[in-house]
């Protein structure tokens, strides 16, 4: 379906290096991810290699591989950050946030609003919304995706006991 949209991740950000992550980058991944204990608070479990590799492939049912990206942003041999998104998704004017996190030591400094609002100008050349959803009871989640122009749908939905809102942004 998006075969016929070049995706150039490199473009994601004008000030960080961007690149798909692999399965070689998994140590340094976790290690941001256990950076966010808050985070694991509000969405169990608590990372591992395994859970890493586990949201590297997780599509919403139905998606393909080719409209999901896994990427991360890079300032020298630092991983600053991880965005997974999948394009197309709900539907074709849409692009959907699945995880945005940004190690702990960068965060409070402005780097993620700075990478979002890049990502949010490169996916309005050819989409008009991005939806994501985050986890109710996350305040820090709600301020930071409202800060950014999010707003949440009235939609919720149930993963076990924990209940996420969905929020969408126009492009």
């Amino acid at each position: 379906m998006f075969e016929e949209l070049e995706m150039q991740v490199e473009c994601l950000s004008g000030d960080y290096a961007c690149r798909i992550l692999t399965a070689d980058d998994c140590p340094v991944i976790l290690e941001l991810y256990e950076s966010n204990p808050l985070y694991f608070q509000h969405y169990p479990p608590k990372p591992s290699l395994r859970s890493v590799k586990e949201d590297m492939k997780r599509l919403p049912a139905g998606q393909s591989d080719s409209a999901k990206f896994y990427v991360g942003f890079w300032q020298d041999k630092n991983l600053l950050a991880v965005l997974d998104f999948v394009l197309g998704y709900p539907d074709t004017q849409t692009v959907f946030i699945g995880l945005f996190m940004v190690h702990q030591v960068y965060q409070r400094t402005g780097l993620g609003s700075q990478i979002i609002a890049g990502v949010l100008a490169y996916f309005s050349r050819n989409f008009e919304k991005v939806r994501l959803a985050y986890v109710k009871s996350n305040p820090q989640a709600q301020y930071f995706w409202q800060k950014q122009g999010f707003q949440p749908t009235g939609l919720e939905v149930e993963e076990g006991d924990i209940r996420l809102i969905i929020a969408d942004k126009q492009l």
